[in-house]
Formats: C-alpha cells, sequence, structure tokens
C-alpha cells in the first residue's frame, strides 16, 4: 500500500469546507520549509496551507480570508515566498514520488490544454505583448504574465499533461491564444518524477492527444525519445497524404481503443477546476496562478491515491 493511500482512508475528506484534514496533512505538512529556531515566532504552517486551499477553492480576494487562518497579508506573504521558492512545485514532485515509489503511477499519459478567463483584478500589471511567454514551474515572471487575448477576452491557457489515472504530472501556462501543437514537447519536458535513486523519469511510455497535436514536428520529437504516440490526424492531413507516396500514420483499431483513454485529462481539469481560484485566474502573477495549480493538484493526489 502505498504511504499517500495509508495516510488517506478512503472515507476522510481530503479538504472540507474549512481544514484539511489531519490524514492529509500527516502527507504533506513535512514537505513545507521547516520553522526557524530564532526570529519572531513561526506562523502556522498548516493554517497557512488551510488558507491558501481555502483562497483557490472559493475564488476570494486575499483581504476576504477569515480572520480563523490569521492575518491574510501574513498569509498572503508565506504563499508568495513560497510560490518564488519553488516550494508549492517541490510539494508536488514529492507527492509523485510517493505514487512511483510504491508503483502507482500509470505511464500512460494524456496531454491538452484549457482556457480560464482573467478576472480583472488579475490584469493590473503592465505587460509585455508579444513578448515570448512559456512559463514553467518557478523562477522569472514571464514578461506577459501568461495573459493574452483570444475569443473570451483576456485569457491564460493552461497545457496540462496528466498519468493514466488523471492527476497532473506538469503544466505550462502560456497566453490564451497560444497554439497547442507548439507546447507538446515544452509541457512534456516539465516532467519530474524522482525515484528512489539516479536520475528523475521524463519520459512516459505512451502519449494520448487529440487532433491540435499531430504535427510532424511532435511525432518526430516522441520519436526521437523512444515514446510511443497515440494521436489521430486531421481531415486535411489525411487529404494531403492521400496525394503522396509513403506510409500513412496508423489509426487502426487497437489505437482508437487506447484513444479512448484520453478522457482522463479532461476529467484532471474538471476536478483542478471545481476549485474557483482555477477556473479563473484572479492572481496578477503567472508564478503565483502556477503555485495554485500545484497546491490544487497535490490535494487531488493525495486524494485519488
Amino acid at each position: 500500500m502505498s504511504p499517500i493511500r495509508a495516510a488517506v482512508p478512503a472515507t476522510v475528506d481530503v479538504v472540507s469546507r474549512d481544514v484539511i484534514s489531519d490524514e492529509a496533512w500527516a502527507v504533506i505538512g513535512p514537505l513545507f520549509p521547516v520553522v526557524r529556531a530564532t526570529g519572531r515566532p513561526p506562523v502556522d504552517r498548516r493554517a497557512v496551507v488551510e488558507a491558501n486551499a481555502w483562497r483557490f477553492r472559493t475564488g476570494a480576494p486575499w483581504r476576504d480570508v477569515p480572520e480563523r487562518f490569521g492575518n491574510w497579508n501574513t498569509v498572503y506573504k508565506n504563499f508568495n515566498r513560497w510560490s518564488e521558492l519553488g516550494v508549492w512545485a517541490r510539494v508536488l514532485e514529492k507527492v509523485q514520488f510517493l505514487a512511483q515509489q510504491q508503483g502507482d503511477l500509470d505511464w500512460v499519459a494524456s496531454i491538452d490544454s484549457t482556457i480560464v478567463r482573467v478576472h480583472q483584478h488579475g490584469a493590473t500589471l503592465p505587460r509585455v505583448t508579444g513578448a515570448l511567454s512559456s512559463y514553467k514551474k518557478f523562477g522569472l515572471e514571464p514578461p506577459d504574465h501568461a495573459i493574452g487575448r483570444s475569443r473570451g477576452g483576456l485569457t491564460t491557457k493552461k497545457h496540462l499533461v496528466c498519468d493514466g489515472r488523471g492527476r497532473a504530472l506538469a503544466f505550462v501556462l502560456t497566453p490564451g491564444q497560444a497554439a497547442d501543437t507548439n507546447l507538446l514537447s515544452t509541457t512534456l519536458e516539465q516532467i519530474r518524477v524522482h525515484g528512489a535513486v539516479g536520475r528523475p523519469r521524463s519520459r512516459p511510455d505512451r502519449v494520448l492527444a487529440d487532433k491540435g497535436y499531430p504535427s510532424r514536428a511532435n511525432r518526430a520529437w516522441l520519436r526521437d525519445r523512444g515514446i510511443a504516440a497515440t494521436i489521430p490526424e486531421r481531415n486535411d492531413q489525411i487529404a494531403n497524404r492521400r496525394k503522396r507516396a509513403g506510409r500513412p500514420i496508423e489509426f487502426g483499431d487497437e489505437q482508437r481503443h487506447r484513444y479512448r483513454g484520453r478522457n482522463v485529462v479532461q476529467r484532471c481539469f474538471n476536478k483542478l477546476k471545481q476549485w474557483r481560484g482555477i477556473a479563473m485566474r484572479s492572481d496578477k502573477t503567472a508564478r503565483n496562478y502556477h503555485a495554485g495549480l500545484c497546491l490544487a493538484a497535490t490535494l487531488h493526489w493525495v486524494a485519488s491515491s
């Protein structure tokens, strides 16, 4: 039995309406920075994480965080500092490691993207439009804050790859108008699942993707890395291929059967977007919105393992 499953019984909710359960905190609590022995009295780590979960779950402004979690500014400062240090991303990686250690991770991955509207409170920082943006884990803030303009107005696009059980392995934030096909390799390169020894694993056994990804460059990139692909061709690609000599892309009954499993990525999006702060972005920086995604994905891993 995996350490995540052992710590969180199936009958216990990972997040109630107010707090993270004792069982879930037993798993993720030790992953946060230790309390310093000197200086001011430290804030309760669990209260800070619970406040962040409440805030992203409800989509409320930081100033509306209930007083029972402590001072809202203290909560925000800790969240922002941990975001800058990459703590939230490392907590997600650690939960993935626990699943990999017990063989609970399904390496048939699915990739897709979804667009979220940017609330007016999240679009107040100056943006360098047209700048290259491929926000990955943490570090320097992209000049456009991963905010672009599409049919829905100001939007951010989440490019996400999940395992075969619908749990997020990695995600990349871009402006809403970014094309899916250009972000396949960038998204897959963010997978880093550590094992007990050796380098972290970064390559799934197979990738399932829809008709937004079947470019020659993507297929060549996957083939060079030994990653099997189940990606149907678009109708225009099929018509163009018939005009030329060569072997067509095979997509028979076996591939169609495998392709049915791609719905797990849509279920993953559905789980994450149950949190209103994820379904609509009100964070000004891509780094902090990414941190919120890491928190939601971490608790999803804990609940489903």
